[in-house]
């Protein structure tokens, strides 16, 4: 059992271990750790967070990119509300469509990212300086209510048992089966991380898709590239579609889209990312106990039409934190509207079915509606009248029929979903 910070005392429950037990460190459960520090004094709440060892469980690094909000960064991209430095933003955000139509422009809220690694590490500084917080290293084997809250049990790094008990547990783990669901996609990707000979990147805008890749023939393709000089730059590809593509096949696709589709001239690889995210409106439980929540992917924080999740979670965990501090059930709250949700299932039924063409959708999307507007609907913060607007702007009948169908359509067996250490690794995209 590993405790690198000062370990905690008892909690004030009597035959409890901590107040709150995180199992879990990645974005969701390092982010809820953050908002209770931020929210409690340093002897209010006792915490405790099970980590996995390093190997093939422990998430690899990623990037996490959202737009800036009450989560976001200070004035300066030091990522000073966020408590981890912010790599790049950008204002300027640009979607070409299928023709090489250039659409987007200025954005009224920056476009973030933070490499995971940055923020483990500061988050592993503030950590080690709170006497509240107790880390351990260890795989989780159970999770479930028991006579004082809720026990958590597994094995440490030198294969002995452990057990906690916590008066409440927040489990931040992806699930390893999804739920059952009217329409299931995968957002799947691999990028590289290029260092080109010459300049070819505009370091003060975001190419948030490249709609001139090839498509599938039901689903989507398109290139992601955040530049972060001008000649260094991510570039990904990326795909919604019911399988992930081998190594081999997404190179492939990469090279093709460096070469022939935006070509960079000589360039050198310095790294690569390779993820995917569960595209499903099928319905995830917050609850798992009387004492046990799910956060992160494992509670709903996915926005099905998207990926986007970092912002959502940082929301969920502020709120969760706030009850904890007021001595409220910590039920996290519903991390999507409901109309969200079936405008989303609705889009992933018609992509699926092949309706609508999923290039032109996302360029309609961008070319008919304010780009403000755009913005604040992908990150689940529009107006009802905006998501009129933008409906009625959209492919109406093949939608209404998509939205229509859906009650009728019974919700198909939950799919198993690639894990690290798997062949298709889980990034945390945004």
């Amino acid at each position: 059992m590993s405790r690198p910070g000062a370990a905690a005392g008892p909690a004030a429950h009597t035959g409890t271990d901590a107040d709150v037990v995180v199992v879990g460190a990645g974005a969701a459960g390092l982010s809820l750790v953050r908002h209770l520090l931020d929210v409690s004094s340093p002897s209010a709440l006792s915490v405790a967070v099970v980590e996995p060892p390093p190997g093939p469980v422990r998430s690899p690094e990623r990037t996490w990119c959202f737009w800036e909000g009450e989560e976001g960064a200070g004035a300066g991209g030091s990522g000073a509300g966020l408590g981890a430095p912010v790599t790049a933003s950008w204002r300027r955000l640009l979607v070409r469509g299928p023709g090489g139509e250039a659409l987007g422009g200025d954005s009224p809220r920056r476009y973030l990212m933070v490499r995971s690694a940055d923020f483990i590490r500061a988050m592993d500084a503030r950590l080690a300086a709170a006497g509240s917080v107790t880390r351990i290293t260890g795989t989780v084997t159970a999770v479930g209510d028991g006579p004082h809250g809720a026990r958590v049990s597994g094995t440490d790094a030198g294969g002995r048992p452990f057990a906690l008990t916590g008066r409440w547990v927040f489990d931040s783990r992806p699930p390893r089966v999804l739920p059952p669901a009217h329409t299931t996609l995968l957002q799947h990707f691999r990028g590289w991380f290029v260092r080109t000979a010459e300049d070819r990147f505009d370091p003060g805008t975001a190419e948030l898709m490249d709609l001139r890749t090839p498509q599938p023939r039901r689903g989507l393709s398109f290139a992601y590239v955040l530049p972060l000089t001008p000649r260094e730059a991510l570039v990904e590809y990326t795909e919604f579609s019911p399988s992930p593509l081998s190594v081999g096949e997404y190179e492939a696709a990469l090279r093709h889209y460096t070469e022939h589709v935006r070509p960079l001239g000589e360039f050198t690889v310095t790294g690569a990312e390779q993820g995917v995210i569960p595209m499903t409106d099928g319905r995830f439980a917050r609850r798992a106990g009387h004492s046990v929540f799910r956060i992160g992917t494992a509670g709903g924080a996915t926005r099905p039409s998207t990926g986007y999740t970092f912002a959502t979670v940082q929301r969920q965990s502020a709120q969760v934190a706030a009850a904890l501090a007021a001595g409220r059930t910590p039920l996290p709250p519903r991390p999507h509207a409901r109309r969200h949700l079936a405008m989303d299932a609705a889009l992933l039924r018609a992509l699926a079915t092949g309706r609508v063409d999923g290039a032109d959708f996302f360029a309609r999307l961008f070319r008919r509606n304010r780009l403000d507007s755009v913005l604040r609907f992908l990150d689940g913060r529009s107006a009802f009248r905006e998501e009129v607007a933008i409906g009625l702007r959209s492919p109406i009948w093949p939608m209404a029929r998509s939205l229509a169908e859906l009650p009728l359509l019974p919700r198909r067996p939950p799919a198993a979903v690639p894990r690290p250490g798997d062949p298709h690794q889980r990034k945390a995209h945004c």
